[in-house]
C-alpha cells in the first residue's frame, strides 16, 4: 500500500494525521509542500485544494484528517 501526505510543518492536523498513521505502523511518504512547489503543484491538481493535509492512498484522495475515511481505505479496525 503506497500512502503520501501532503503536510506542512506549521499544520496541527498534519502533526495529528502523522501521528495516527504512525501508531497504526503505516509507513508514509511526507512531503511538505512549503518547502517544494512542484509537489505543491501535484496536490492541488490531484486534489482541488490548496489546504493540508492531503493524503493519498493507492492513488485515492482524502483531504484533510478524516479519521474514518482514511481507516477504511487502509482496513484498520478501531
Amino acid at each position: 500500500m503506497k500512502v503520501k501526505v501532503f503536510s506542512t510543518s506549521s499544520c496541527p492536523y498534519c502533526v495529528t494525521l502523522k501521528e495516527f498513521l504512525k501508531e497504526h505502523n503505516i509507513e508514509f511518504e511526507d512531503i511538505d509542500v512549503s518547502q517544494n512547489k512542484a509537489a505543491l503543484d501535484e496536490m492541488v491538481e490531484k486534489s482541488g485544494q490548496m489546504g493540508v493535509p492531503v493524503i493519498e492512498i493507492d492513488g485515492k484522495i482524502v483531504i484533510g484528517f478524516d479519521k474514518e475515511k482514511i481507516s477504511q481505505l487502509l482496513n484498520l479496525k478501531e
